[in-house]
């Protein structure tokens, strides 16, 4: 069995206010892969700590990939009068147990909206070296207004994950001049894909729609095998999420009447029948939303 767990951690700030990532390891201990979001670099309100090598530190014996979305200027001259390279950065990541051979960081469509914040958002997209095959993995973040923009990025993110394997990856092909394949060649990208992240969708909008299939009310979800199945519905879980207190509540954010199941668990149709388990952890509270678990046979 593989692990997986995806946890927007809204930079390490949890429902007390506090930003503590010891606390956002202790929730996502026992995970294979970790697929996180909302995590930041040198921005006054962390402590100007870069999270993404704070969390690599924290997880020594994982291999960590780190794509900002928002990456802007935060350098500084010294008192040597000397610049310190510094980024101010905004984004995911991917942890693994195993190798990420390939890493690439792709921005989705963003939009200029007229009043309300606007983030550069990314997919994050690995080559995992998982025991006895290949499995790609995408953390990813979608905008948190404006369904026009969630319908660009879920189009983008269909074309990242059915041209992996056709565009030949970061690298392809095979001449190669003095030096390119001293260190290895290209890895072949596979086809089987999970993507997880925080899509700030429903399951009754039309970019969960455009990504997933329709539900139908009484044969649930149709997915086809152009698209992606969410991983929560194939393992036979309830779409009602009642409030986000029931032990097997789906709802990722939010409670009681706000409570929604916007953190989704994503998997080509290849993974299908490999779908063990999907559950989220309604316990814990180092952030505004809640991880959610995937495991694979």
């Amino acid at each position: 069995m593989i692990n997986f767990v995806s946890y927007n951690i809204q930079y390490g700030t949890g429902l007390d206010g506090r930003v503590d990532l010891d606390r956002i390891i202790e929730e996502i201990d026992g995970a294979d892969i970790i697929c996180l979001q909302e995590v930041e670099a040198h921005w006054r309100r962390t402590g100007m700590v870069n999270q993404a090598a704070e969390i690599a530190a924290r997880l020594h014996d994982y291999y960590v990939a780190y794509g900002p979305g928002l990456d802007v200027d935060a350098s500084f001259r010294g008192d040597d009068g000397r610049v310190v390279n510094r980024r101010r950065q905004f984004g995911n990541m991917v942890l693994a147990r195993w190798p990420l051979s390939v890493v690439r960081n792709h921005l989705l469509p963003k939009l200029h909206l007229n009043w309300p914040l606007s983030l550069q958002r990314a997919a994050l997209e690995t080559v995992i070296e998982v025991p006895e095959r290949r499995l790609r993995t995408i953390s990813t973040h979608f905008a948190h207004v404006g369904g026009d923009e969630r319908l660009r990025q879920a189009e983008a993110l269909l074309h990242i994950v059915g041209h992996g394997a056709r565009d030949g990856g970061a690298w392809s092909g095979r001449q190669f001049a003095a030096g390119w394949n001293h260190d290895g060649g290209p890895v072949i990208m596979p086809t089987a894909t999970v993507v997880m992240g925080d899509f700030n969708m429903t399951d009754d909008s039309p970019e969960y729609g455009l990504l997933c299939g329709d539900i139908h009310p009484i044969h649930g979800p149709l997915s086809t095998s152009d698209g992606l199945s969410d991983a929560w519905l194939v393992a036979g879980n309830d779409r009602a999420l009642n409030t986000s207190t029931a032990a097997d509540g789906g709802a990722t954010w939010g409670a009681d009447d706000d409570a929604k199941r916007i953190d989704l668990a994503l998997v080509t149709s290849d993974l299908v029948e490999h779908i063990e388990k999907v559950w989220v952890d309604q316990k814990a509270t180092g952030s505004d939303h809640r991880p959610v678990w995937l495991e694979l046979r």
